[in-house]
């Protein structure tokens, strides 16, 4: 018992040292970074005010275009996913309307006023704005599609 202790004691003190040795080199990679910051700064402040501020104005530059181009990635990245969601939409749409037209006969007209509704969803997918009509009785299949 005594000998595992005495290992034991020699693993954690090893792997303490290790970890002090690794806390020591990023301290000294921090300073030296420290310092090479420092001496640009210094650099920046001995130059003439009308190079201090094209280099402001160079480095928010740099900025604003790493910062615009991340956020054209996003948005590259959400018009896919609004695409693939309203391919969804689309397909539960129709299954929707399979699903009511297996479970009810509709009558003629009702099926094509149903058509145009659908017509008229897909131009608000358009970014189309305005009012929409229908008639009373088609309301709750109007709320359910609005729901999906």
């Amino acid at each position: 018992v005594h000998r595992l202790l005495e290992a034991q004691l020699q693993d954690q003190r090893r792997e303490h040292e290790e970890e002090m040795e690794a806390l020591k080199n990023q301290v000294d990679l921090m300073q030296e970074e420290l310092e090479k910051q420092q001496q640009a700064f210094l650099q920046t402040l001995q130059l003439s005010p009308e190079v201090q501020v094209e280099l402001g104005l160079q480095q928010e530059i740099t900025r604003l275009t790493n910062e615009n181009l991340d956020l054209k990635e996003l948005l590259e990245k959400l018009e896919k996913n609004e695409k693939k969601l309203k391919k969804q939409l689309k397909i539960y749409m129709k299954k929707i309307q399979d699903f009511e037209a297996s479970q009810t006969m509709v009558p003629a007209e009702r099926r094509f006023h149903e058509q145009n509704m659908q017509v008229a969803v897909q131009r608000k997918e358009k970014d189309f704005q305005g009012m929409l009509e229908y008639y009373k009785e088609d309301e709750p299949l109007l709320i359910r599609n609005l729901i999906t």
